[in-house]
């Protein structure tokens, strides 16, 4: 293992929070501090968060909430734009002046936690918080079985399809029962080109395309979901060992790179089109994508008539969601002092009702707590999609995208690999055989002495 002087790799997708403060308390108040959750002491801690709009707002406010009920605990928050903001992180956590407590990408928490910036919450987790009772914790769990990170906002995958399209084409909407090859015959009656014409036309001409039946879209919204419902995948248990050059994985890649020859999904070149490539779908050139649920934030403004189901089973009838929970942190090297106030503000995050629902009607992530998360306010808030259910149901077949310490090393290794074949520019039996060295290569550079 690693130790944090090796230089951090930047993050991406992340949110991250930074807060530090004081407070005063009197001791004959430490009895009904200690009741409010009081760490029995003034601290100030510093926690980092990446700058997100509306968001940050309502951060502000419910960290003075926590301020009000937790009177010996003051929070200072630094954040900036996402890239700066973790730029500086990883200088910060080299230098040891890392924040006392950072909200990470769920894809991250391995990162910190085995280069040893992450403190094990192992303990505390398991005297304080009643783990059946909160979605999204064992995702923060290493291969070892301690806990990371404590989730501060899960999103999931589901499939989301345009309604208004289906119904002008007249395809039955996507349920529990699809498989992927319901999806691409799906896929194919939505696929129109400029002409107007169906990819099951003769005439279809898949050089120029009007409307695509799939908007597919890098490893979370795009080939990870495939690969693992086929019986794939990228890493072993260990997340150690590649196991790229698969049968499963040759059939499931063979599956997407026919969906993107025939015009029905979207390939990389297609999505430099777009100002994203998370716009199709939101600007109506798309009849379907794979989505997390943040997703819903995009469709919800431009006024798509949409809603969302579990994404298709594989060839086998296996299903998978990918998951990311982005986490709160507390750092390794801060105080014991400092680390038992951060864990009063995790808590306070995770375990508070009125907390729990004031975040989630921001819309951006599906609640940690189980309670809220089923709750009308959640499932039947008046927004788009009806059924959020679906996300729900999909914590039965959920899992990691196979994170660890490199995880953006080798994910971009793979992706460069599965682009050249999802461009036509080597077959696919040659883009796994060379994926499966480019990302054990990575792993052997990191996990081998």
């Amino acid at each position: 293992m690693k130790d944090i002087s090796r230089l951090f790799i930047p993050l991406a997708g992340v949110i991250v929070l930074l807060l530090a403060g004081c407070s005063d308390t009197s001791e004959n108040q430490e009895e009904a501090d200690a009741d409010a959750g009081s760490t029995g002491s003034d601290e100030t801690i510093t926690l980092g968060y990446y700058s997100s709009g509306s968001a940050d707002e309502k951060m502000e406010d419910i960290i003075s909430q926590f301020e009000e009920e937790h009177p010996d605990i003051t929070i200072e928050t630094q954040n900036s734009p996402y890239q700066q903001f973790f730029q500086k992180l990883d200088t910060q956590i080299a230098g040891g002046n890392a924040p006392d407590v950072w909200l990470s990408d769920g894809v991250f928490v391995q990162k910190y936690a085995e280069r040893g910036a992450a403190k094990d919450l192992t303990e505390w987790i398991d005297n304080d918080l009643e783990t059946d009772e909160y979605y999204g914790l064992d995702f923060n769990k290493g291969p070892e079985g301690k806990y990371w990170a404590v989730p501060q906002g899960i999103q999931i995958g589901a499939l989301f399809y345009n309604k208004d399209m289906f119904d002008k084409a007249g395809v039955e909407y996507p349920d529990d029962s699809w498989t992927w090859e319901d999806l691409k015959e799906a896929g194919a009656e939505l696929t129109l080109d400029t002409n107007g014409n169906t990819a099951e036309n003769a005439e279809f001409n898949a050089e120029n395309i009007n409307q695509y039946g799939l908007t597919f879209f890098n490893i979370t919204e795009g080939w990870m979901p495939v690969l693992k419902s086929y019986g794939g995948g990228v890493l072993d248990e260990d997340l150690q060992t590649s196991v790229i050059d698969t049968p499963e994985n040759l059939e499931a890649v063979e599956y997407m790179t026919d969906g993107m020859e025939r015009g029905i999904f979207t390939d990389p070149s297609d999505l430099q089109a777009f100002q994203s490539p998370m716009s199709p779908f939101p600007s109506e050139t798309a009849a379907m994508r794979i989505g997390i649920y943040a997703r819903t934030l995009a469709a919800n403004e431009t006024g798509v008539n949409y809603d969302v189901t579990v994404l298709p089973k594989g060839p086998d009838g296996e299903r998978f969601s990918p998951v990311i929970a982005n986490s709160w942190i507390i750092n390794e090297d801060t105080s014991d002092a400092k680390a038992e106030a951060a864990w009063e503000w995790i808590k306070y995050w995770v375990s508070e009702d009125d907390v729990q629902r004031q975040w989630a009607e921001l819309g951006e992530a599906v609640p940690v707590k189980k309670s809220v998360a089923n709750s009308d306010m959640f499932l039947n808030s008046g927004e788009k999609p009806e059924n959020k259910q679906a996300f729900l149901d999909s914590f039965e077949f959920a899992d990691t995208l196979d994170v660890n310490a490199v995880w953006s090393e080798w994910v971009d290794q793979m992706t460069d690999n599965l682009n050249k074949t999802f461009l036509n520019e080597v077959e696919e039996e040659e883009a796994l055989e060379s994926a499966d060295k480019d990302v054990q290569q990575v792993l052997d550079e990191f996990y081998e002495d």
